[in-house]
């Protein structure tokens, strides 16, 4: 090996093991909780140093030996060590050894949670669109990309790495996934977690090539990892590299090594230190122990001088708390023709197939996958048909059953620069994505400082109607609305489907589409109205303006004797039904967005009428409907005339099937009449 690079790595573990010592010296100092790489840095430093500015990783809370071997310095580690407002991965908002960049010159690395396991869909959605980019001649430069996923081997248990593995080797897609072994799992050891290590269980997906590698050894980790790189560029296949390494320091912090681990243990694994091992080596190649004790003298030094740098920078300002929660959306007005002259009406889902086809033409960049959504079915409600046959199997596909990639790959995605339409079957199956949409998507663009928001639209079909049974008919709106970071469009018809969709895919952002199964094709009873003129290719309708779709009579309102309906999917044609036996007493006003809410809306039509129902299909308690309500009492408490009503369905844990039983637990314009008349009556 070069000597140069021995030298260069070896003075990379000084600064590791100096940073690590002045760490645990200055404990009331470094008080928030932090892992370090100590015995890790060797596999870790061989990864860092030959990663060029055209790959990407998604490295872990472990992995500073892994960002200073990329060129991160102890300064900007110890920044976000200490929760610094200069932090440059997240403004002093996340965990040390948590690093997103995007920096010219340097490794791209997307948001990772601390949820161990979880980097691995992002990382492979990450290799998935650079294949994809690469399949379109869409990427700049002539150097391949590689991404890595750096990864410990007690997370290789976890279900969502099975799903990535799974993707990878069935698309065969350009990925490293970089397990370090260091047979812990906090205070478990890995005899009590697993019955075979990483690379055994990698052996199970056929196309994974495999490679082991004693990891606390430097030339043997820099040949193994030169030899991946060099396996992945030239086939664009995945790669598992498995590095057993020892843990010479705590697990966190906060999780001290010796509330567990024993001194046979810990002398066990000081013989495997990798800075001794290189040390001796650099001996025997002729390098003299005067400029190995410099190079430690130096890099200590310099350690102290930068922890103490570190110290001294200010905290983040209180005011930039609220910040990049999302990125500037680049859909914030109504444009295009929402009705133009001529054309005949269309139902919802073939407006959202229309504004799918339409994005897919003009943008070479934009995906669209999910279960069931490729040639052969063109998916379960032909929201997908004939899409993979015009643009191809790399751009409209089907995935295996595994709703956590679909959300997380997004992230991944985005990150390289695809913008990914997904589709949850539905709503019922959303619950195996929701980790990723809680771990990785919604708070991508908060702990970045805004680098890495994911622009995705996921499709998710919901709603109840004739017997769907309980896992076909479930409303999980109020769910989704607990998160932060996200987008909720709900729409009513089919001019507003296409237009959200539209702006979803525009706004630059994670938005959820709720699409309702049961206004699909317009063929409930009441629901003919779903089925209008198709707005126009250019027709972009921004998230967060209501809708009034029935205006009360003047007389009424003046006289007191209106009421306003707020409502939102198939809320909207119980109202309106409902509506009919009252003689212009009523308005009925269609959220069409659920985050963010058009609240001026809300409010000014709740102050007109002085009465108010909020309706939902959800069970009503504990409810979006119920915190609107709540809401509206505070905001217009000196406008009412009594308190605000609701009304949704009644709390069951799912929807029968029978249709006899789920007529009785929906609402439904008789429900809503019988509201009504409460309000304006008594």
């Amino acid at each position: 090996m070069d000597k140069e690079i021995l030298l260069e790595a070896y003075a990379h573990m000084c600064a590791a093991r100096a940073m690590a010592e002045i760490y645990d010296a200055n404990r009331p100092i470094t008080k928030y909780v932090h892992s370090t790489s100590r015995g890790h840095e060797a596999i870790q430093l061989a990864m860092g140093m030959q990663l060029t500015g055209s790959d990407f990783a998604a490295p872990y809370y472990r992995d500073e030996s892994m960002l200073l071997g990329m060129g991160m310095s102890p300064y900007e580690l110890m920044l976000q060590l200490l929760a610094k407002g200069e932090d440059p991965f997240s403004g002093g908002r996340t965990y040390y050894s948590h690093p997103n960049l995007k920096r010219d010159g340097f490794v791209r690395m997307l948001h990772s949670s601390s949820a161990t396991g979880m980097q691995a869909i992002p990382a492979t959605g990450m290799a998935h669109g650079v294949a994809y980019l690469e399949s379109q001649g869409l990427l700049d430069g002539n150097e391949k990309p590689v991404v890595v996923c750096s990864i410990g081997d007690g997370a290789i248990t976890e279900g969502e790495v099975a799903e990535a593995f799974q993707m990878a080797v069935l698309k065969k897609l350009p990925i490293i996934y970089l397990v370090q072994d260091n047979d812990w799992g906090i205070s478990a050891s890995s005899n009590e977690m697993r019955a075979m290590d990483a690379y055994e269980y990698a052996g199970g997906f056929k196309g994974m090539q495999r490679l082991r590698v004693d990891g606390s050894d430097f030339p043997k980790s820099w040949n193994a990892v030169l030899q991946c790189i060099d396996y992945v560029r030239e086939h664009r296949a995945p790669i598992l590299l498995h590095a057993k390494v020892p843990l010479l320091g705590h697990h966190t912090s906060g999780v001290r090594k010796e509330w567990y681990r024993t001194d046979e243990d810990m002398a066990k694994h000081l013989k495997d230190d990798p800075g001794p091992k290189l040390h001796a080596h650099l001996l025997s190649i002729g390098i003299s122990e005067e400029e190995l004790n410099e190079i430690n003298a130096i890099e200590t030094d310099k350690v102290a001088q930068q922890f103490k740098l570190a110290v001294a920078s200010p905290d983040p300002a209180p005011e930039t708390a609220e910040d990049h929660v999302y990125a500037p959306s680049g859909a914030a007005e109504e444009i295009g023709i929402r009705k133009p002259e001529g054309k005949e009406p269309v139902v919802m889902v073939d407006a959202a197939l229309h504004a799918v086809d339409e994005l897919l033409a003009k943008h070479p960049e934009c995906m669209f996958y999910g279960q069931d959504v490729g040639a052969r079915l063109g998916g379960v409600f032909r929201e997908a048909a004939t899409l993979a046959v015009k643009y191809g199997e790399h751009r409209v596909f089907n995935t295996p059953i595994q709703e956590a990639y679909i959300v997380g790959s997004t992230a991944g995605m985005s990150a390289v620069g695809v913008k990914p339409i997904v589709e949850i079957q539905f709503a019922d199956y959303v619950w195996t994505g929701m980790n990723q949409l809680v771990c990785e998507i919604t708070k991508s663009s908060y702990l970045t400082m805004g680098k890495y928001p994911v622009s995705a639209v996921i499709r998710i079909p919901i709603g109840a109607y004739g017997g769907g049974g309980p896992y076909h008919s479930g409303s999980i709106e109020s769910t989704l609305l607990t998160l932060k970071g996200i987008k909720i469009a709900y729409p009513s018809n089919a001019a507003d489907m296409k237009g959200l969709m539209k702006a979803a895919y525009y706004d630059g952002n994670p938005c959820i589409m709720l699409e309702h199964k049961g206004l699909y094709w317009s063929k409930n009873p009441g629901t003919e109205l779903a089925r209008c003129v198709e707005p126009d290719e250019d027709y972009v309708l921004p998230f967060g303006k209501a809708n009034c779709v029935l205006a009360a009579s003047d007389e009424a309102i003046e006289n007191g004797e209106s009421c306003v309906v707020i409502t939102y999917g198939m809320g909207v044609y119980w109202a309106l039904a409902a509506a009919k036996n009252f003689d212009g007493a009523i308005e009925v006003l269609d959220l069409r967005s659920l985050l963010p809410l058009d609240e001026e809306a809300i409010m000014a039509a709740v102050r007109k009428h002085g009465k108010c129902l909020v309706l939902t299909e959800e069970a009503l308690n504990n409810s979006f409907a119920e915190s609107l309500a709540a809401r509206i009492m505070q905001q217009c408490f000196t406008s009412l005339d009594g308190p605000v009503a609701t009304l949704g369905a009644k709390n069951v844990p799912a929807i029968p099937m029978n249709m006899g039983l789920e007529a009785e637990i929906l609402p439904n314009a008789d429900k809503v009449t019988a509201k009504l008349k409460e309000l304006l009556y008594s």
